[in-house]
C-alpha cells in the first residue's frame, strides 16, 4: 500500500501552509507536533510552551499572511512549531548547540521573526511600536502578540494595553492561557459566542447601536455601553480587557482549530482598534509525558520520545542552585526571620526547596521582578532578612527598584543571583554577564562570588549576618567542582579574599568559578619557571585592599579574571592600583573579562574558551604581558587541554 507523503514535507515556509484546504490543517498540526517532540528529544530544550501551542500555530500562519503581518512570541519558549513551519525545519535539530539555532525568537534568524525575545512580557510593547510605525506609513499589514497567561502577571504588560488602548490603533493580542484557569467551560456554546462577537455583523451592529446611543443624554450613553459590555461579559469574561481599551473576543479552544480558524478570520478583517482572544490551551499538549507533570517538561534536556525518560550525565558534584536552597533551608532553621522571594522561578532559583521546608515563609510574585525587589525592601523594614533569588540576567529589569528602593536607603535585602556568567543553551539574552558592573557602582553594596559550591555555603551564611546594607552573592548555572561539603556555612569576613597557592612572579587574582582556571593555568605556568600565585578575591565589593596591594608589591604580572562584562572587579581592582600609585614601579596588569559582545550559545565551557577565560587563555595573556611571545610558547600553550 502507497504511504502518503506527509503533509509537513510539503511546507517549506507559511506560504506552503496557506495554499492548503482548512481540512487539511489538523494533520499539519499533528505531525507538526510530532516533528517537534522528535526534535527536542534530540537536543533537549523547551518543550511544553510549544507543545501547548501547535495548533495556534499552524492557525495563525494559515490566516494571517506572515511575514508581511508580524508575529510575535512573547518569551519564545513556544515558538520552535514556528520555526519548523518558517524554514528552519531542516534546521531544527541544532536548536541551541554551536552554530544552530537559538532557543528564541531572533530578528538575525529569520524574517519571519520580527522581534527577538527571550525575557518575558514585551511582545505588546513591541507590538504596539510596529503597529504605530505602520499607521505612520500609511501600512495596512496586521501586527499579532501572543502573550502568555504568566507572562500577563508583568506589570509591563499592562503598561502596554493601557497604552494600546488609549491609542485605538489596529492591534492583535492572543492570550495564551494555559495555567491560570481564569476561563470559565469551554465548549460549544463558547466557541459560538467567540465566534458572534468577534463577526463583522456583531461589531456593526455594535456600532450603529453607539451612534443612536450618541443622541441620547450622556447619561443614557453611559447606560447603554455599560449595558452591552456586562451583557457580553457575562457570557465571555474580559470586563477588565475591555477596561483598559480591547475589544475581548473568548474563550477560545486552542486545540480545536473549527474554533479557533473562524475566530482568526473574523478578527483579521475587523476594523480599527485592539482586540484581545482569550485562547485556552494546555501545556504539553499531544505528549503524555509533558501534559502529565508541565512544570518539569517546561525545560529539558535530551529524553527518550517512547519513556519520555530525561537522559541526565553522572556526576556526585551537587547543582549550585542545590546547594543555595539546601543553604538557605539551614539558615532558616537557626533563624525565623528569614524569608524567600522569587519572580516566577521558584525551581530555576532553588526556592522551591525553600519553600518544601517553609511554604509560610515563601513568596513567588510571578514575572514581576521589580515587585519582587521592592516587596524585599517593604520586609527589610520590618526587620526580616529577604533572600531575593533572581537570576542575574533579570534582576537588570528591576535595577530602578535596586537603586532607589534598597541601595538609598541601605536596606539588607540578600540578592541570590543564579545563573551568573555565561549560561550556554540559553546563550546571551540569559547570560550574566553585567550585575558586577551594575552593582558594584552602587555605594555601600556587598558583592560576592563563590568560587565553587563550598564557598557558596559560607556566602549564604554571610549575607545572613549583613543586617546593615544590601549584597549579592552570584554562582553559576551547573555542578559544582566536587570540592568537599562544610556541615554549616560560617560568615566570612567581609571584603577579605584568600590566597590558595602562593609564588614569586605572576599573580592571578580571582573572582568567582574561574579560580579552577586559574589553577591549571598556574600548573602550566610553573613549567614556564613563572611561579605563581593563584587567589580568590571572594568580594568584588568592597575590595581587599591589603590583598590587592601584596599581590601588586611582590609580583611583575597582576591578571585579574571574572565571569563578567568590562566596568567590573577588575575595574575595581585596577581603580585602586591607580589611586595608590601602585602602577608606577612597572607593574604590568591585565584585566580578563567577557568581551565586549555577545557570545552566542554553545556550551560552557566552548563559550569561555572563546572569551579567552580558560586556562589556556590565562596562561597566553600572562606570556604576553611579559614578552614571552615566541614560537615556542605559543606550540606549548597549545597543548593545554
Amino acid at each position: 500500500m502507497k504511504t502518503e507523503t506527509p503533509l509537513l514535507d510539503q511546507i517549506v515556509d507559511p506560504h506552503d501552509l496557506r495554499k492548503l484546504d482548512q481540512s487539511q490543517l489538523r494533520q499539519v498540526a499533528d505531525e507538526l507536533r510530532a516533528e517537534t517532540i522528535s526534535a527536542v528529544s534530540v537536543t533537549g530544550g523547551h518543550l511544553g510552551a510549544g507543545l501547548g501551542v501547535v495548533e495556534l500555530t499552524v492557525a495563525l500562519h494559515h490566516v494571517f499572511n506572515t511575514p508581511d503581518d508580524r508575529l510575535i512570541w512573547d518569551v519564545g519558549h513556544q515558538a520552535y512549531p514556528h520555526k519548523i513551519l518558517t524554514g528552519r525545519r531542516d534546521r531544527i535539530r541544532t536548536l541551541r548547540m554551536a552554530d544552530g539555532l537559538s532557543g528564541f525568537t531572533k530578528r538575525a534568524e529569520s524574517e519571519y521573526d520580527p522581534f527577538g525575545a527571550a525575557h518575558s512580557s514585551t511582545s505588546i510593547s513591541a507590538g504596539l511600536g510596529m503597529a504605530v510605525a505602520r499607521d505612520l506609513q500609511g501600512g495596512d499589514n496586521h501586527v499579532i502578540c501572543v502573550i502568555g497567561d504568566g507572562a500577563m502577571s508583568a506589570g509591563m504588560a499592562y503598561e502596554a494595553m493601557n497604552n494600546a488602548g488609549a491609542m485605538h490603533s489596529r492591534l492583535i493580542v492572543i492570550l495564551n492561557d494555559n495555567d491560570m484557569s481564569i476561563a470559565p467551560p469551554v465548549g460549544a456554546m463558547s466557541a459560538y459566542l467567540a465566534r458572534l462577537v468577534s463577526g463583522r455583523t456583531y461589531r456593526s451592529l455594535r456600532e450603529v447601536g453607539k451612534q443612536l446611543a450618541a443622541h441620547l443624554p450622556r447619561f443614557f450613553q453611559d447606560k447603554a455601553r455599560k449595558a452591552e459590555e456586562y451583557t457580553r461579559s457575562f457570557f465571555t469574561g474580559g470586563t477588565l480587557f475591555e477596561e483598559l481599551g480591547f475589544y475581548y473576543v473568548g474563550p477560545v479552544d486552542g486545540h480545536n482549530l473549527d474554533h479557533l480558524l473562524p475566530v482568526l478570520v473574523n478578527v483579521r478583517d475587523a476594523g480599527n482598534g485592539p482586540i484581545l482572544i482569550h485562547v485556552v490551551t494546555q501545556k504539553g499538549k499531544g505528549y503524555e509525558a509533558a501534559e502529565a507533570s508541565a512544570d518539569k517538561y517546561h525545560a529539558v534536556v535530551k529524553f527518550d520520545v517512547i519513556t519520555g525518560k530525561q537522559a541526565k550525565a553522572p556526576s556526585n558534584a551537587p547543582a549550585y542552585t542545590k546547594v543555595f536552597g539546601q543553604s538557605l533551608i539551614k539558615e532558616a532553621a537557626a533563624d525565623d526571620k528569614i524569608v524567600a522571594i522569587t519572580a516566577a522561578m521558584p525551581s530555576g532559583t532553588g526556592v522551591d526547596l525553600f519553600n518544601d521546608a517553609y511554604p509560610t515563609r515563601t513568596f513567588d510574585v510571578g514575572i514581576a521582578e521589580q515587585h519582587a525587589v521592592t516587596f524585599a525592601a517593604g520586609m527589610a523594614t520590618e526587620g526580616y532578612k529577604p533572600f531575593c533569588a533572581i537570576y542575574s540576567t533579570f534582576l537588570q529589569r528591576a535595577y530602578d527598584q535596586v537603586v532607589h528602593d534598597v541601595a538609598i536607603q541601605s536596606l539588607p535585602v540578600r540578592f541570590a543571583l543564579d545563573r551568573a556568567g555565561l549560561v550556554g543553551a540559553d546563550g546571551p539574552t540569559h547570560a550574566g554577564s553585567f550585575d558586577i558592573a551594575y552593582l558594584g557602582c552602587l555605594p555601600n553594596f556587598v558583592i560576592m562570588a563563590a568560587a565553587d559550591e563550598a564557598e557558596l555555603v559560607h556566602m549564604v551564611a554571610t549575607q545572613v549576618a549583613i543586617n546593615d546594607r544590601p549584597s549579592a552573592l552570584r554562582y553559576p548555572r551547573g555542578e559544582g567542582v566536587g570540592v568537599e561539603m562544610p556541615e554549616v556555612g560560617v560568615p566570612l569576613e567581609i571584603g577579605k579574599g584568600r590566597i590558595v597557592r602562593e609564588g614569586k612572579r605572576v599573580a592571578i587574582l580571582s573572582l568567582g568559578t574561574r579560580l579552577a582556571e586559574a589553577l591549571k593555568a598556574a600548573d602550566e605556568l610553573n613549567t614556564f619557571g613563572l611561579s605563581t600565585t593563584v587567589a580568590d578575591a571572594r568580594f568584588a565589593k568592597p575590595l581587599d585592599l591589603d590583598l590587592i596591594r601584596k599581590l601588586a608589591l611582590q609580583h611583575e604580572v597582576l591578571i585579574t579574571i571574572e565571569e563578567g562584562s568590562i566596568g567590573g572587579f577588575g575595574s575595581f581592582v585596577l581603580q585602586v592600583l591607580s589611586d595608590e600609585g601602585l602602577l608606577d614601579g612597572g607593574l604590568k596588569v591585565r584585566q580578563m573579562v567577557l568581551p565586549d559582545e555577545y557570545i552566542d550559545h554553545d556550551k560552557p565551557e566552548r563559550m569561555y574558551a572563546k572569551a579567552g577565560l580558560d586556562a589556556k587563555g590565562i596562561v597566553a595573556k600572562v606570556m604576553s604581558a611579559i614578552g614571552q611571545d615566541t614560537k615556542k610558547d605559543r606550540a606549548a600553550i597549545a597543548k593545554i587541554v
